[in-house]
């Protein structure tokens, strides 16, 4: 990687703030990291996939301190699913450490429309969710968990998104609570995953470091905005339509990339 311009820094702060912030509300915010990593600064594709977690750790400490100062943390309603997506997460990490960066690109592109679609489908089930713990058996949950946990450890972006699907739409937390959950899963694999990652030489600590920066007070201001902003996730909802749709025409080099 060529040394990074003073317009890399700004982007990349920037745009650490902006997903620290909608990874704490609703997730997906590895699009604008990824974007970032791939498109602007230029990285191989599973460089950046592991680059990213970096950002993607830090992130997860600031909003995991906030979400407890305000005390939206749920610790016991955590332990389950944290357990049951680590062995999902370590088959996901070696799973992206050996695909080729071509391989990576199309996997990247497709779960981008994907992940469109997915928001797009009756946006008012995030919002109201009905609860359904009783409903779905306890062994599909943790297939359901496992499953989670490899697609975090392969490419973590809208990680935040299918999480909050299975967390909100099938078992019935409010959306509030269930970010706090995401937030200490994902924090608690990616610390792995970083390791894995580094130890394969699929780390960039600068640009890493530098979205870290960003991320970091964009979490805790995500945290924050949960926490105190009525209606929350609508407003976050319809960013997150608007950023989906910008980095799909990116990735597709409709601005020319």
């Amino acid at each position: 990687m060529e040394s990074l311009e003073w317009f890399h820094w700004i982007i990349a702060l920037a745009g650490g703030f902006l997903a620290g912030f909608i990874n704490t509300l609703a997730g997906n915010g590895s699009v604008v990291t990824l974007a970032i990593l791939t498109d602007v600064i230029g990285l191989p594709g599973n460089v950046a996939n592991g680059t990213n977690r970096i950002g993607v750790l830090f992130q997860s400490i600031s909003s995991t301190v906030t979400f407890r100062f305000y005390g939206k943390l749920r610790w016991r309603e955590s332990k389950m699913i944290i357990l049951w997506m680590f062995p999902g997460a370590i088959a996901g990490i070696v799973t992206a450490m050996v695909i080729s960066n071509e391989g990576f690109m199309m996997v990247y592109k497709t779960l981008l429309i994907a992940l469109l679609f997915t928001l797009l489908f009756k946006p008012s089930r995030w919002i109201n969710p009905i609860d359904n713990r009783d409903r779905l058996p306890y062994w599909l949950r943790l297939v359901i968990v496992l499953a989670l946990g490899f697609y975090g450890g392969f490419i973590q972006m809208g990680m935040g998104l299918f999480f909050l699907a299975f967390v909100v739409i099938l078992l019935g937390y409010d959306l509030i609570t269930a970010n706090s959950i995401k937030i200490l899963a994902v924090g608690s694999y990616t610390v792995v995953a970083l390791l894995l990652f580094w130890m394969n030489g699929q780390i960039v600590w600068l640009a890493g470091l530098l979205l870290a920066a960003g991320q970091v007070p964009g979490g805790m201001a995500g945290a924050w905005f949960a926490s105190k902003v009525p209606r929350a996730e609508t407003h976050i909802y319809r960013l997150l339509i608007l950023i989906i749709t910008l980095a799909i025409l990116s990735a597709f080099g409709v601005f020319g990339g």
